[in-house]
């Protein structure tokens, strides 16, 4: 055992100066909603399911007492995206909540397995509309007046990759990866949204945010996760935020159609069994608070921890955490 390490790990990450940094990042978010008339809500941390997207696995934990003697399986939630819906389809109104989210097997420099999300929704909002008041957020909590630029995500592909993402096959994609050198292609074996994933996020990714925000749109439809298509069917209505090379948020025009949405998620267990990953419990109540009738919104999850290290230029998460993993 290393005592020398274990000894100096009492002490938290992040320095006295970047907590206060951090305090003060939470305040102008709070009076930003506030000014706004968004309301805040609190949702659990833990749930009976999770969502199916094969990128995500959960943290798993298990209750036993009144009502499960043998034991009920809880999911450590990775958003509170499903609880908030359920708000929604509630009539709830536009709603806001900063909290701590969780991820499994992520752990690194950008990554922490706990982590703090920041997610809104806006009832009346489409994606366009949603992009313009995440840069104002982003703006105002960083008191910086930061310019934004919008990319399609095609735009990107075809600028910086020559390929046309939309029509190209797997093994087009592959033949990309391998042209651009990019590390450990050659022994890889991916899907077409794998293939996708690993161009953008080693050659494009790092070239994005430089000298700003930049909202990068109109994912490919087999990329839609919980956004609603275009009229086409080419395209998702998602967008994604980029500052410094660093994807800071994630945000839709909200699919609410409760029959497709089940679609998507017996697609996505499917992909899971594909690849010997778990399938994930349905989210039932999701469904039915969707069969009920979601409000036509948008919304987004923001990542506080990774906002604050692109603020203070700071390049591990560990460095504004109180205590990340290897803390402990």
């Amino acid at each position: 055992m290393d005592r020398r390490r274990h000894v100096d790990d009492w002490r938290p990450g992040a320095s006295l100066e970047t907590l206060r940094a951090r305090a003060r990042l939470l305040a102008r978010i709070r009076a930003f909603f506030a000014a706004r008339g968004v309301l805040e809500v609190e949702t659990p941390l833990a749930g009976i399911s999770f969502g199916t997207d094969p990128a995500i696995e959960p943290l798993r934990s298990r209750f036993t007492g009144p009502g499960h003697a043998r034991g009920l399986d809880l999911y450590l939630q990775s958003s509170p995206e499903f609880f908030m819906k359920r708000l929604l389809a509630a009539g709830s109104g536009p709603i806001w909540q900063l909290g701590k989210a969780f991820r499994n097997g992520e752990a690194g420099p950008r990554h922490n397995p706990e982590f703090t999300l920041l997610e809104w929704y806006r009832p009346g909002f489409d994606d366009t509309a949603l992009m313009d008041e995440v840069a104002a957020l982003v703006r105002v909590a960083l008191d910086q007046d930061l310019p934004a630029e919008h990319w399609s995500y095609a735009a990107l592909s075809r600028t910086h990759l020559g390929i046309d993402p939309l029509e190209a096959d797997t093994e087009n994609l592959r033949n990309c990866a391998l042209a651009h050198d990019v590390l450990g292609a050659e022994g890889l074996v991916l899907d077409r949204d794998g293939w996708l994933d690993l161009l953008m996020s080693t050659l494009i990714e790092p070239l994005l945010g430089r000298d700003g925000l930049t909202f990068v749109t109109d994912y490919p439809a087999s990329q839609a996760s919980l956004a609603r298509l275009a009229p086409d069917g080419r395209t998702a209505a998602r967008f994604e935020l980029y500052w410094q090379g660093m994807e800071l948020a994630n945000g839709f025009h909200e699919l609410n159609d409760a029959a497709e949405q089940a679609q998507r998620f017996e697609q996505e267990n499917c992909r899971r069994r594909s690849t010997g990953q778990d399938p994930m419990p349905v989210d039932d109540a999701l469904l039915a608070a969707l069969e009920h009738g979601l409000p036509d919104c948008a919304g987004v999850a923001l990542g506080i921890d990774r906002l604050l290290m692109c603020q203070l230029g700071l390049d591990d998460i560990d460095q504004v955490l109180a205590f990340s993993l290897a803390r402990l």
